[in-house]
């Protein structure tokens, strides 16, 4: 017998469990639950620099390892989820919050969220949320706001001393079109740039923070963002 074909035969005899096990993690991760890395700022203060995301993968929907093909309809994405999908400017893998889906009408106004007429109330946040962003970060002067009303209340980080744009004409979304922001709003290449998101992009549910490696302290734990849930 070719003595290639006994090598293959012997390596697979010895490796099959091994293989078997890989394929059927990297399709689990795929399809049904993962975690992402997150390099920027672009969600702060909610989710930081260094943060590892747990992510919901079928709950829109299970799809086939590796590909954006559905097996099952699942829900759809919902106003004021921290969603993660594969951009449609690139492809790159975004981590956003939803904030208009398909029919609504959303503004922006001097930083103020408008959706279907309905606009946002904001609260001051906890300042000592500041202290955990990165330097650069915190020499832009950010203030934490609660924002209420146009979609379920969440923390927003405003950079006053950033060139950014803060208002947007009224712009209404088509079927199976979906309107993302950082919450980071005055810096996140969000649905401002990118555009509408299709539903076929969503990837997935962020739910809560398996992990955190400060990248100023030398990627050390941050003990107290360990499996902290996302709002």
């Amino acid at each position: 017998m070719h003595p290639t074909t006994d090598t293959l035969r012997r390596f697979w005899r010895e490796c099959r469990g091994v293989l078997v096990f890989a394929l059927l993690l990297f399709g689990f991760r795929s399809a049904w639950a993962d975690w992402v890395d997150v390099p920027s700022g672009s969600m702060n203060p909610t989710i930081l620099e260094g943060d590892r995301l747990l992510v919901d993968k079928h709950v829109y929907g299970l799809r086939l390892p590796w590909t954006l093909i559905r097996l099952s309809a699942g829900r759809d994405p919902a106003r004021g989820e921290i969603v993660v999908f594969d951009s449609p400017a690139n492809g790159v893998s975004l981590v956003k919050r939803l904030v208009a889906v398909p029919g609504d009408t959303v503004a922006l106004v001097d930083e103020r969220l408008i959706v279907n007429g309905v606009a946002a109330e904001y609260a001051a946040g906890d300042a000592a949320e500041i202290a955990e962003l990165l330097a650069g970060t915190r020499a832009l002067g950010p203030r934490v706001l609660i924002e209420t009303g146009a979609a379920p209340a969440h923390k927003i980080l405003l950079l006053p001393n950033r060139l950014a744009p803060r208002s947007l004409e009224p712009l209404t979304l088509p079927p199976d079109r979906y309107f993302v922001l950082g919450d980071n709003r005055d810096n996140s290449a969000d649905s401002r740039y990118i555009g509408f998101v299709p539903r076929r992009n969503f990837v997935g549910h962020a739910t809560r923070v398996v992990v955190s490696l400060d990248p100023e302290r030398h990627y050390l734990p941050r003990s107290e963002r360990l499996l902290r849930a996302l709002d």
